[in-house]
């Protein structure tokens, strides 16, 4: 995107996880004279002048620029997001995870600063162009939309024997793997109620789920006077991302066009809470507040690391997530050590568990 609009875009940091390769190309590629690599493997070669750990990664979202887009998988992203925040810039956002374990924290800091949040999921891109211009007093309901998943109309007695490699083929999107096997379980579902509610302060009550299969429908608006505004498209991420980068500023020639003919029926279908329970549990969770949502992102994080690595079934992910919470003393999220406390709680709730069904199964 960036090459492409290159009279519009310039980048000036680049921070990578663990790819010394495709970071060296990209600085050479765009002439970018700062970069950091959060976790070098030993003996690689890295990039000129590169920098390495989080600290540094963290000095680059904090840089003097317009846009800092974060996408960073997981709670790792918290700090650089904070960072970014705390710099006032405006940070495009494809972490989903940083508002569900620390809304509050972020919405706090971006007041302070004036930095400003735009989302770069499909499903909340969506919203915010849905709802660009309109009176938020006359909004209804918010509903995202979700394919369904792999595992749609795959017998629910079946899911004990489900494996990694199934829950890893969706059907519409091509994702990271922990996004693909949380959107299985449809807990990537949960965590956008959450991430819905902190973006566009909308009540836990007006935010609802419907599934479309072919994720033709990103995700509508339902407004008082009953007329409904989605928005619609092929399932490519560039757009939502264009949109994001440029402010909402619709560049030209970004995605493929949809032909509605050829799209349609459109099928919907309601969320049936039998097949997936980590909707209404996630959605119990920010209900409750305070560090229950990060318990939540950290918990699932843990427990779809533990399915991946053969220590659960996949119909465990969503019984350990929703022991961690029973587990947890409510508290309030009143500072980025609060957050981080929860979230090692979590994380070692479920290392735990795995650890003790590991050596007894």
């Amino acid at each position: 995107m960036i090459g492409r609009f290159a009279d519009r875009f310039e980048l000036v940091g680049a921070v990578a996880g663990s790819d010394a390769v495709a970071l060296a190309a990209v600085a050479a590629r765009f002439g970018v004279e700062r970069t950091a690599l959060v976790h070098p493997v030993p003996g690689t070669s890295l990039p000129d002048g590169c920098a390495t750990g989080m600290d540094a990664a963290c000095e680059i979202a904090a840089m003097n620029a317009d846009v800092v887009c974060v996408a960073i998988t997981g709670a790792t992203a918290l700090r650089p997001t904070l960072a970014a925040i705390d710099a006032g810039s405006r940070v495009a956002t494809a972490t989903k995870e940083v508002l569900v374990m620390a809304g509050e924290l972020v919405r706090a800091r971006a007041a302070a600063s004036g930095a400003r949040i735009i989302p770069i999921d499909s499903e909340h891109s969506a919203l915010w162009q849905c709802l660009r211009g309109e009176n938020r007093d006359s909004v209804e309901r918010l509903v995202l939309t979700a394919s369904g998943g792999p595992f749609l109309r795959r017998p629910i007695g079946t899911f004990a024997t489900i494996t990694p490699a199934e829950a890893l083929a969706h059907p519409t999107w091509n994702m990271g793997p922990k996004v693909t096997i949380d959107s299985a379980t449809m807990m990537n579902k949960g965590l956008e109620i959450i991430e819905a509610h902190f973006l566009f302060d909308a009540p836990y009550a007006s935010i609802d789920v419907a599934i479309q299969p072919t994720s033709i429908v990103h995700s509508w608006v339902e407004f008082r006077d009953g007329a409904i505004v989605a928005q619609l498209g092929v399932p490519d991420m560039r757009v939502p991302i264009a949109l994001a980068l440029a402010d909402g500023e619709r560049l030209p020639g970004v995605g493929p066009h949809l032909d509605l003919r050829g799209a349609s029926p459109l099928e919907f279908l309601p969320v049936d809470v039998e097949r997936f329970p980590a909707l209404a549990l996630a959605r119990a969770a920010g209900e409750r507040g305070g560090l229950a949502p990060c318990v939540l992102n950290a918990a699932d994080e843990e427990a779809v690391s533990a399915f991946t690595g053969g220590r659960c079934r996949f119909d465990e992910i969503v019984t350990l997530v929703g022991d961690a919470l029973d587990g947890f003393e409510d508290r309030t999220a009143s500072s980025l050590d609060d957050v981080l406390a929860a979230d090692a709680w979590a994380r070692e709730r479920v290392r735990s568990s795995t650890a003790t069904v590991a050596a007894t199964s």
